[in-house]
Parts: structure tokens; sequence; C-alpha cells
């Protein structure tokens, strides 16, 4: 990928290699998501469904928008995983008229083993880094997830927030 306009603010050189070093990494990462979930017959939605819903029970409309994805949406997403038998569905206990959305105790075993295969697949790519450039690499990376999410177009939460480790 090139780009052209020099009075464009990726035209300095340093922006390029690192904004396709950004492209090149997320394409590798997609693909092992995209492996991964395919493995379990799940989408790559599935998958993040399971990440969000890992450690917390949430609101199914605050689930929406972890996703980006409309409430009519969010139902036929939940509906085919509750047939599943990866997620169940509760009255929320602070709001009668809301639903909670969480894991099963087989979505949790999935989830564990998504986990695990992701991190597999993925530590080739940075298991040759240092402890001390792991941490510089992974502090950047959430500076620079943190800047998306609080950027002007205010917060983003379909991202959620980071209160996790792991590969998801």
């Amino acid at each position: 990928m090139a780009f052209t306009d020099p009075a464009a603010p990726w035209a300095d050189a340093a922006q390029q290699g690192l904004i396709s070093a950004l492209v090149r990494a997320s394409f590798a990462t997609t693909a092992v998501l995209s492996r991964v979930a395919a493995e379990h017959d799940l989408s790559l939605t599935q998958l993040r469904v399971l990440a969000i819903l890992r450690d917390r029970r949430v609101r199914m409309s605050e689930l929406a928008d972890y996703l980006g994805l409309d409430k009519s949406t969010i139902s036929g997403l939940v509906d085919r995983a509750e047939k599943r038998g990866l997620l169940q569905r509760a009255p929320s206990p602070g709001d009668g008229r809301a639903t909670d959305v969480f894991l099963s105790a087989e979505g949790v075993q999935l989830a564990e083993l998504g986990e695990r295969k992701i991190a597999e697949s993925l530590t080739p790519m940075t298991g040759k880094l240092t402890r001390a450039e792991t941490r510089r690499l992974t502090a950047l990376l959430e500076y620079v997830l943190e800047q998306e999410r609080s950027g002007p177009r205010g917060a983003r939460p379909d991202r959620g927030p980071r209160t996790r480790t792991g590969p998801f």
C-alpha cells in the first residue's frame, strides 16, 4: 500500500511503515481468529461474544453496544448461541425489564479453549520479543487503542473496557 499525497499526514515514511505494520498485524491476527472460530463452527462475531462474556454477565443492550449491532441482530445471535448451549439468558437482577446474557458451562469451556488456541497461534509472532519489548509493545498498543476509543467520536462501546489479560 503506497500513499502518494505528500501533504497527507500519513505521507511520512515512518507513519507509512507503522500503518503498513498495523495492517499486516491485523490481517495475521484476523486469520488466526477466523481459523479458530471456524474450527468450532463460530463466526468472528460469535467468537467476540465468547470473549466479551467470558468474565462477565451483561445486559443484551450492552452486548449490542460492545459489538456495534442493533437489537434485532443481537437477539438472533444470542438465540443461535443459546440453542447451541453456549449462552444463557436471565432477567437482570437490577432491572426486571432487562435481560442479562452470560456463558453457560459449555460456553466457558469453549471460550477457554479458544483463548488457548489463539495464544498458541499468535505466540510465533510475538514469542521472540524480550520481556521488555513485550511490555513496551503492549503499552504502545493499549495507548493507541485507548486513543481510538476516546477520540473525537467519543467512547467506542463496541471495544469494551480493557479489564483482562489474554488474547481475547
